[in-house]
């Protein structure tokens, strides 16, 4: 693909690893933007709004570029289980989550402001949970660092104790849907 500079608006190393499965030169300059959370905006619009967001602050910088901008949510019945903020949050997180289906959505905006093109999607995954018994869950918040990751927990870090069952895109979970993002950079090529 004969692609625009790309930038991946994420320090995240999660999806600099998936980014890199595209085999596409890029280079990362993470937003410097507050997430927001509106109760009026459903997880899918709250996830499209902060990849927008995202990708608008880095492009403002290099308007040439093609600049890639995602925020992953975690939701259950609606309700949004962001960055735990201590242990106690975590535990109370996954046990929400235990034995239950719940939806993970990652927002990604591809923006170009020299061209003033940009696209916005969302990909959404269900992940099933295994029942588990308090011991299990301080045993995988031993395992993991459960306060950089929405939901409290990690798919590619021990996701197997956790999770039954994914019905989607598996690296959506993770944080960058790359089965979908593989079509849309498609479209970008010159």
């Amino acid at each position: 693909m004969n692609l625009p500079p790309i930038i991946l608006a994420s320090a995240s190393p999660r999806r600099v690893e998936l980014l890199k499965l595209l085999q596409v030169k890029f280079k990362v300059l993470a937003a410097d933007v507050d997430e927001v959370s509106h109760d009026h905006l459903t997880p899918l619009e709250v996830c499209q709004l902060n990849a927008h967001r995202k990708a608008r602050a880095v492009a403002k910088q290099i308007p040439d570029a093609l600049v890639i901008g995602a925020d992953t949510l975690v939701f259950l019945d609606n309700e949004i289980l962001g960055k735990p903020r201590h242990r106690t949050e975590a535990c109370r997180m996954l046990e929400r989550l235990q034995g239950r289906t719940h939806q993970v959505v990652t927002g990604v905006c591809l923006m170009r402001l020299r061209t003033h093109r940009e696209r916005i999607f969302a990909v959404s995954s269900d992940v099933l949970f295994h029942p588990l018994a308090p011991r299990q869950i301080r045993a995988y918040l031993d395992q993991i660092h459960p306060y950089d990751k929405a939901g409290a927990y990690a798919i590619q870090e021990g996701g197997e104790k956790i999770i039954s069952e994914i019905s989607g895109s598996f690296s959506n979970v993770v944080g960058l849907p790359v089965e979908k993002l593989r079509e849309e950079l498609a479209r970008w090529a010159e």
